[in-house]
This record gives structure tokens, C-alpha cells and sequence, in this order.
């Protein structure tokens, strides 16, 4: 009993003693919780300064921690751009160029790059996909006969046209995408330039992708290029692209709004009215060309994108506003442009306007023709040794036209003033390497110049035969001395400005002319001064095969056609048709051929048949479109016996080609179709010292033609003071006149 009383007496006593004391234990309390409190707030404040320093070192993005299942793991730093896809549609390879190009420089950035052949790529499966893959998606596309896609891209683009009016695709199909589409064109074909690209374009755009910039254009005109080249216009849109991604690989949604200082950015997250309104401006002067509707910038892109999601439905009086708007703009800056051109400097940009144009011959094309043989000449001009030169300087035989007309195939330059041509001939042997057009727009050199140079190097590639096995003695000095001239290299020489100079100087040098023409310039054609043979290529005889076969550049080519025809009917010296037989093609146009003889009333007409020049991306030409002899020799005797006037004259079997001739040509009948070019030269400069007064005809130099030469000889056009070669397993040598 006494034991729990002094216990509880004890207990008692100390809690009296701090109760009597709570005070100073509460004061105590309060000043330790103040402490912890103060020292709490101040270790606070310092870990948020050490964060703050460490996020100036390194991005927001990488610092910040996650925490999964109960561990702290490091946030995986954000991808803007996964990689870039670059799809080509190309034609003659150019495209494919191009992309091999962008696809290294990509590469040289640390992105993954993949190019991507049109053909091999199924929209339907894949094209979906890229709306959420991260990519950037580039069309480098061409554009090819008629606005229509390249071969490889045709399906692409009937599948995205489909697309865009199927209603189960929806018009957010591609919602997601980012892409930029630069196209390959020629603005000759005004109706059809760059279509593809502007298609695609538009119906990727219809289907909610999102440009990362504006559609670009590369024109292989050069005259209307607006870098020189297309070349250079890849490279220029190449240079922006690669900006454009670099943006984009840092997040940035839209470019810079170009007011920034000091190298610092200050259109961080929406960009000012001002901003978008430069960059507006920017984009549109780095775009000359006029956009259609459907061609606006990503800025204004992305712009329509929030407008949408207030109101997603345009009233039809809002796009009547804005197609007003659109055309009100065309039409100021075609005046702006108008009294740009009008303007007080007319006079001074009159005078210097030959300055101011750009040469026909680009670095690119100069290295095509270069690799093909051809000896340039200037800025328009080429000349290029013929396989029938090399022939006949090795007693080999010569060409059709010694057969036919007695040229010396050895001493025949074959040269063109003008690489440029109207055409696109699908059995061209140049591959079309050469350019287009339709007029003169391009530096003109002097003729004298183009005849100097065309002689000297027609002589430095005679010259590389000297001391070649089999080459005549007599055959390799005469050779250096020019006597005729095939303006029938490539392209149309017709188009140069000066070529009735260019004629002039040739006789005066006793060198006879042979000119080609395509029968697209009647006007050129009746100004004509004397040829000493004037051939026009008749390859159709129909507006449709003509168009096939020549895919000719102007719209109203069948007119121009037949006004060349009835042109050549009014010259009075010898005039030649030239057909090119394409099985399948034009063989079964008899009657039709027997009218145009009629109309244009030709001395002489040629029968050839095509020249296969292998495999050739710009044509679909194959082995089966070339005929045989037998059946270009049933065609002749066919056609023979349409025009009561004419008759076979001479056949060349070697080169798969007879002679048509009108029967004023036998005279007491032995055939004369061959060339007194003595007399020849004697008859033109008469004609040129009477300016033109006292004129001459084919049949004032007209010579005996050989047996040899005759159709049914058992030499079949082989000259007997040459040997024939026949080549085995050689690649065989298609170049030539």
C-alpha cells in the first residue's frame, strides 16, 4: 500500500512541475518548429536555383524525370522529324537524279534518308501510314507527254486522284502528313507545264497533309528558268528544303517570322500578325509562279486549321470572295510586271536584250552531249563525226546520199546552228537530250564564227584517223577539205536567225547544203534562200500519227505541217520528203501519204525505215516497231503506184532506205538524181550577185545516176569501189545522217 502511494506521489509531483512550467516548454517547442521551418524554406530555395542552372545547360526536354513502378527513369528526348521519304517519278532519269542528290544531303544532317521509286510504292497500304510516322514526305515528280505522270508514277497518282473523289477516304485522309512537292517541267508546253506536280500538290493538300513549304518548279527551258537551268532551280529549292528541315527537327512549327535580332528567336510559340504577314510576303517572292487555289503556303495552312475548328464550312459568297481576291491580285502584279517591262528603260533594255538572255547550252546539257561525241560550238551550235564518214574514209561504202545523190560521205560535215528542236520525235536518236522550243529565245552567235569553228573541229576529229589500220591515204587528206554539209545534226536549224547567212557563207566556201526540217515553220521555210537540197521529214500523214510519232510543241502543229508542204511546193530547187517508217505506227497510211505528195509536190522522197537506238526512257520505241527491208520495199512500190508521177529511182540496202523520184528525173530514161555540184556553185553565186534576179532550178544540175545505184541492181546501192564490212557482235554504231 505505502509503495503505490510514494509512486504516485512521484508521478504527481512531476507533472505538477510541468504544468507549473508549460510556458517555457511551449516557448521551446515554437522556437524548434520556427527552425526547422526556416531551414526547410532555405534547402527549398536552393535546390530550385541548382535546377534552374542545370536547365540553362541542357534542354527542358532531357532533364525531366519520370517516375514508373517506384523508379526515377530519364525522360527520352522528344522527335520532331523520325526521317524523310523522297519519291521520284521520272521519265529520262532526272528526277531520280535529283532525289539521289537530296537523299545524300539529307543523310549529311545524321537523318535517315529512303528513296523511293513511285512504281514500287502501294499508296493504298503505305500512303496512310506517313500521317503518323514522323516523316517528311518529298515528290520530286516530272511531267511527260500531254500533262500526263511518268510511267513509274502513273498508278500513284490515279490512286491519290481516286482518292480525293471517294468519299469513303474522307477529306482528312491524310491529316498528319507533312510534305513538299518540287516538280520537273518544260514551260514550252504551256498548256501542260508541270501539271503532275501541281496535282499532287493539290490532292495531297485535299486530303488535309500539311506542306512544310510551298510547291516548287524546276524548268528545263532555260529561257523561262528561273535560275538559268533546271538544275539550278533544284539547287536553289534544295538549299530552302534543307532549312526547312532543320526548322523542323527543332520543333519549329512555323518558320521565323524574320524579325528577330542578334540571332534569337522571338516568335517563340504563336508568331505576331506582323510576323506571318512578313513571312507571307517572303514566300510569295520566292514563289513568282501563280498559284492556283489549292496552292497556299503551310503558314496559311496551318492558319485555315484553327479557323476550322471554329468553323469548318466555307459559304459559297466567302470563296467567290475569295477567287475575287485571287484574280484581283493576278491582275495587279501582271500591271506591276507590264510596267516594269514598259518602263523608262525600255530603250536601254532594248539595246541590251542580247546580253540579257541566257545560253541554250546549260553546264548539264553541255556534259550530255559532250559524253555523246558532239564537238560544241558556242552556246548553240555542235558538230559530230557521221559512221558513214569513218566508212567511207576506210573503203567501207558510204551513206544513202552517195547512193542516191553522189555526195563524198568522207568530205561531209554533219553540223546543226540550233540544238533546239519543236519536236519530240519518239524514234529520235539524241535520246532528247537536246532542248525545246518553239521560237528563238536564247544568245545568238555569229555565223561566220559557227562555220570557223565547224570546220575546224569537223577537222581535228578527221584528224585522230590518220594512221588508223584500213584508213585510205587519199581518202583521210581529201576528207580535210569540206564539200558538203548535213545540216541534219539534231535539233532544227531552220530556227536559227541567221541561217540564210549561214547558207551564204557555206556556198561561198563551195560547200553544199543539205537542210532538215520538221515542217513547223512554213513562214522560215518560204524565206528560204537556195539549198542545194531541202528535205522536210514527213513522219505521219495523219493529225493523230503526226501527234503521236512527233509530239510536236505548238498547238496548231497540223496546220503548220501543211503550210511547210505547200511552202516546199514553191521552191525551185530540189525538194525532198523525208518519211521514217515506225511499224505499226504509219505503214497503213497509203492514201494519206499519196495527198501530202500532191500537196507539196517534192523532186525526190526518201524511204526509210526507223532506226532502232536502243533502250530509251523518253520513248517506247522497241526492235518490233522496225521493218525490215523487204517491207519497206513493199510499202515504196505501194505508195509508187498511188502517184503516177514518180516512180523508184534508187535503193540503199545498207541503210534500209529508197528513193522515190519524180519522172522529170529520167531523162531518156536513165535516172539523174544525182548532184552536179559544180554547176551547183557556179548557179548560186549568179543568183547572189543578181540578188536574187536571175534564179535556176533543180534541173540545171542534175547528173547521171550509176547502175550501181539504181533500184534492182544485184549491188543494191553498194558502191563496187568499196568493201562491204559486215559487223559481228559489235554494239553497232547508230549515229549518223
Amino acid at each position: 500500500m505505502d509503495a503505490s502511494v510514494n509512486t504516485w506521489s512521484f508521478f504527481y509531483t512531476h507533472l505538477m512541475s510541468l504544468w507549473l512550467n508549460r510556458f517555457y516548454i511551449y516557448s521551446c517547442a515554437a522556437f524548434g518548429i520556427g527552425i526547422w521551418i526556416c531551414f526547410q524554406f532555405i534547402t527549398t530555395k536552393a535546390k530550385k536555383q541548382d535546377e534552374k542552372s542545370t536547365q540553362k545547360l541542357t534542354p527542358s526536354k532531357v532533364t525531366q524525370d519520370v517516375l514508373i513502378n517506384g523508379y526515377t527513369m530519364p525522360k527520352t528526348k522528344e522527335v520532331y522529324v523520325a526521317g524523310v521519304k523522297v519519291f521520284y517519278g521520272s521519265q529520262t532519269g532526272t528526277a531520280k537524279r535529283f532525289a539521289t542528290i537530296l537523299a545524300e544531303a539529307i543523310l549529311s544532317l545524321n537523318l535517315p534518308a529512303e528513296i523511293i521509286n513511285m512504281r514500287d510504292y502501294d499508296p493504298d497500304d503505305c500512303l496512310a501510314e506517313e500521317a503518323t510516322s514522323k516523316n517528311i514526305c518529298v515528290f520530286l515528280v516530272a511531267t511527260y507527254t500531254d500533262g500526263h505522270p511518268t510511267e513509274n508514277a502513273a498508278w500513284f497518282c490515279k490512286w491519290l486522284e481516286e482518292a480525293v473523289n471517294d468519299f469513303r477516304f474522307g477529306k482528312t485522309y491524310l491529316k498528319g502528313m507533312r510534305y513538299s512537292v518540287f516538280g520537273l517541267g518544260n514551260s514550252v508546253y504551256v498548256d501542260h507545264y508541270n501539271t503532275v506536280g501541281k496535282n499532287i500538290d493539290k490532292w495531297l493538300w485535299m486530303l488535309s497533309a500539311s506542306r512544310v513549304m510551298t510547291r516548287a518548279e524546276g524548268d528545263c527551258n532555260v529561257t523561262k528558268s528561273k535560275h538559268g537551268s533546271i538544275e539550278a532551280d533544284f539547287d536553289a529549292w534544295k538549299a530552302r528544303f534543307l532549312t526547312r528541315l532543320q526548322a523542323l527537327c527543332k520543333g519549329e512549327k512555323k518558320p521565323c517570322s524574320g524579325n528577330c535580332k542578334k540571332g534569337k528567336c522571338k516568335s517563340k510559340g504563336k508568331q505576331s500578325k506582323e510576323g506571318s504577314d512578313h513571312e507571307q510576303r517572303v514566300s510569295e517572292q520566292e514563289n513568282t509562279e501563280v498559284e492556283d487555289l489549292f496552292e497556299t503556303t503551310s503558314e496559311e495552312e496551318s492558319g485555315a486549321e484553327e479557323d476550322g475548328s471554329r468553323n469548318s464550312v466555307i459559304d459559297v459568297e466567302d470563296l467567290g470572295k475569295i477567287m475575287s481576291h485571287m484574280k484581283k491580285a493576278k491582275k495587279e502584279r501582271e500591271l506591276e510586271e507590264e510596267a516594269g517591262r514598259t518602263g523608262p528603260s525600255q530603250q536601254r533594255s532594248g539595246n541590251n536584250e542580247e546580253s540579257e538572255r541566257r545560253e541554250m547550252i546549260t553546264p548539264g546539257l553541255r556534259d550530255a552531249l559532250t559524253k555523246q561525241g558532239y564537238k560544241l560550238i558556242g552556246s548553240h551550235s555542235g558538230v559530230k563525226l557521221c559512221r558513214w564518214t569513218k566508212s567511207m574514209l576506210r573503203g567501207r561504202g558510204g551513206c544513202y546520199k552517195h547512193t542516191f545523190y553522189g555526195i563524198e560521205s568522207h568530205r561531209c560535215m554533219e553540223t546543226t546552228p540550233s540544238l533546239a528542236c519543236a519536236n519530240k520525235c519518239v524514234f529520235c536518236w539524241r535520246h532528247h537530250t537536246n532542248p525545246v522550243g518553239t521560237e528563238w529565245r536564247w544568245k545568238m552567235d555569229q555565223p561566220e564564227m559557227i562555220l570557223r569553228e565547224a570546220i575546224e573541229n569537223h577537222q581535228s576529229l578527221i584528224k585522230q584517223f590518220k594512221g588508223v589500220p584500213g584508213v585510205k591515204v587519199d581518202r583521210f587528206e581529201e576528207g580535210m577539205v569540206v564539200k558538203h554539209c548535213a545540216l541534219s545534226l539534231v535539233g532544227e536549224p531552220i530556227m536559227y536567225p541567221e541561217i540564210n547567212t549561214f547558207l551564204k557563207l557555206l556556198h561561198r566556201h563551195n560547200i553544199s547544203s543539205f537542210l532538215v526540217t520538221n515542217a513547223q515553220f512554213p513562214v522560215e521555210i518560204r524565206n528560204l534562200e537556195p539549198v542545194t537540197q531541202l528535205y522536210v521529214s514527213v513522219d505521219a500523214s495523219t493529225k493523230e500519227s503526226l501527234k503521236k510519232i512527233d509530239r510536236p510543241l505548238f498547238k496548231d502543229f497540223w496546220q503548220r505541217f501543211l503550210d511547210s508542204l505547200k511552202a516546199l511546193a514553191e521552191k525551185q530547187q530540189r525538194t525532198v520528203y523525208r518519211l521514217t517508217l515506225v511499224k505499226a505506227w504509219n505503214v497503213d497510211e497509203l492514201k494519206a501519204y499519196a495527198e501530202l505528195v500532191s500537196l507539196g509536190k517534192p523532186d525526190f522522197i526518201e524511204v526509210k525505215g526507223v532506226t532502232y537506238c536502243g533502250e530509251n526512257a523518253a520513248s517506247n520505241l522497241t526492235m518490233a516497231n522496225v521493218p525490215w527491208h523487204e517491207e519497206v520495199v513493199h510499202f515504196v512500190r505501194e505508195l509508187a503506184d498511188l502517184i503516177p508521177d514518180y516512180d523508184i529511182a534508187c535503193e540503199h540496202e545498207h541503210s534500209n532506205c529508197l528513193l522515190i523520184a519524180h519522172k522529170k528525173f529520167k531523162i531518156d530514161g536513165e535516172w539523174c538524181t544525182w548532184i552536179d555540184y559544180d554547176r551547183f556553185q557556179e548557179l548560186v553565186q549568179v543568183y547572189e550577185k543578181s540578188r536574187g534576179s536571175k534564179t535556176f532550178t533543180a534541173a540545171d544540175y542534175v547528173a547521171k545516176t550509176p547502175h550501181w545505184a539504181v533500184f534492182g541492181s544485184r549491188e543494191r546501192g553498194f558502191d563496187p569501189l568499196d568493201t562491204r564490212f559486215q559487223r559481228k557482235n559489235k554494239t553497232k554504231d547508230i549515229s549518223g545522217c
